[in-house]
């Protein structure tokens, strides 16, 4: 019987494969963000992990050639949208944005919500690896958020609130994008969208956990007791730290 179930709770295919893989760095980063630091090495190794369950991909190394950030046009032809920094410098760049980054949270001059956003638009920038560089960027998102004392992330699904503004998102990183090799972009459009994110994430734990602080009372009376709570309430940020 233990056989029987070990092979069905097996990927079979590259989706399940995918799925599985970010699972397991899902589950890594909820019990031990607290002693995982976003240092090169260790961003390899969650890349590793990532790919834990694929046949054949190359988890845990830098891209080996260098790629492109395309998109589509509406009459379907593809043409490069950012070309980001080359194979060869991928390291190095790496070692180098993880050691700026680290000062930086040690400083603690600039807030930490600003600060992951800059260093994910970075990341996604340099664009490290062939294959995995959007789930690992929204897996080293959690993690930041998480080291940041932000842990709505294990109620509410930041990569799912991402996904439903797929178009925004892309919107944002474009803007912060342009300029950045010459080190004259702007991060404010991709840190607006991100404290967006962060926002939409709180004030949908607030509302699941205004759900349950009611769900024994009838709809009439809960709708009631909501409106006699929020009428004559001050201004509110939004944020709520837990």
């Amino acid at each position: 019987m233990k056989e029987l179930v070990s092979q069905k709770a097996e990927p079979r295919n590259r989706s399940e494969q995918e799925i599985a893989g970010y699972r397991e760095v899902l589950s890594t980063i909820h019990e031990g963000y607290e002693y995982i630091n976003p240092k090169s090495n260790i961003i390899l190794q969650l890349h590793r992990d990532l790919y834990s369950y694929s046949q054949g991909a190359a988890g845990g190394s830098y891209k080996n050639s260098d790629n492109v950030i395309a998109e589509i046009d509406v009459e379907g032809h593809q043409k490069a949208r950012f070309i980001p920094v080359p194979a060869f410098q991928t390291a190095e760049a790496m070692k180098e944005l993880c050691a700026r980054f680290l000062e930086a949270w040690e400083a603690d001059r600039i807030d930490k919500l600003v600060l992951i956003p800059m260093f994910i638009l970075d990341f996604l920038c340099i664009h490290p690896f062939n294959d995995g560089n959007g789930r690992m960027s929204r897996l080293l998102t959690l993690l930041l958020f998480y080291k940041a004392g932000y842990i709505v992330g294990k109620y509410v699904s930041m990569e799912m609130l991402i996904e439903k503004t797929k178009e925004t998102y892309y919107e944002a990183l474009q803007a912060s994008s342009t300029g950045w090799h010459e080190g004259e972009n702007s991060y404010e459009p991709f840190v607006k969208y991100y404290l967006g994110i962060i926002l939409k994430a709180y004030n949908e734990f607030e509302s699941r956990v205004e759900h349950l602080k009611y769900h024994n009372l009838s709809k009439p009376d809960r709708i009631k007791t909501v409106i006699d709570n929020k009428v004559g309430a001050g201004p509110s940020t939004g944020y709520v730290r837990i």
